[in-house]
């Protein structure tokens, strides 16, 4: 099997961004390992495990919340052997009933080789300080 590379870990990032700028469920959890863990600034705990996160987005979507857009930017790959660490800015835009809400954090996911697959393993998000 081949070295990871930045360009892995990029494409792995680009497949999650896509699925939740989608709000695609099944392709955006598939991003994740089940026993990834998530915590989230708005978010009073964190979430252990894939199966708490997807239950909290179930919540969500039924209530007729959507991603509208996700761009990732200002990114930085470390690799370590079979693990990644990726962090990067995200703006985000949501709607719940049509009214859109812009969101801008920071986020960094740490990512395992699964077979020939990059898993998410961890995701860390955190809103972004304002703009200087």
């Amino acid at each position: 099997m081949p070295d990871l590379t930045t360009e892995h870990v990029l494409e792995a990032t680009d497949r999650l961004v896509a699925a939740f700028a989608a709000t695609d469920t099944d392709a955006y959890f598939a991003c994740f390992a089940e026993s990834a863990s998530f915590v989230f600034h708005p978010e009073p705990q964190r979430l252990d495990g894939r199966a708490a996160y997807e239950s909290l987005w179930a919540e969500w979507v039924a209530s007729g919340w959507r991603v509208e857009e996700c761009l990732s930017s200002d990114r930085l790959v470390q690799v370590h052997g079979d693990t990644a660490v990726l962090s990067h800015s995200v703006r985000t835009v949501t709607s719940v009933g049509g009214e859109r809400t812009t969101t801008f954090e920071r986020e960094s996911i740490v990512f395992v080789r699964d077979g020939d697959d990059l898993v998410a393993v961890h995701e860390h998000l955190s809103p972004a300080p304002p703009a200087s």
